[in-house]
């Protein structure tokens, strides 16, 4: 075996490069609408996004807001359109 000659340096990846202050101020000025529309535009691309939703279930009152798949909530993309066959569904 060879030996490795390169010697570039690796990050440990310990503290972030940017502040904080930067990163919050980033985060506070996308709307809600941004977001949606991203998540819109990831399921239009066949990327089945997380979608955070209230929860269906009353009783769990501890879980307000559930999580869930976007393919679980507005069905398959790729089966928006079907054509039937000729003789009917089969």
């Amino acid at each position: 075996m060879a030996k490795s000659t390169t010697t570039k340096y690796v990050s440990k990846g310990e503290r972030p490069n940017v502040q904080r202050s930067i990163s919050k101020s980033i985060k506070r000025d996308r709307t809600m609408i941004d977001g949606l529309d991203d998540i819109m535009k990831a399921y239009q691309a066949l990327k089945n996004p997380w979608i955070t939703i209230s929860n269906p279930d009353a009783k769990a009152t501890n879980k307000k807001k559930i999580r869930v798949r976007a393919n679980d909530l507005y069905g398959d993309p790729k089966a928006s359109y079907r054509m039937s066959l000729a003789g009917g569904d089969k």
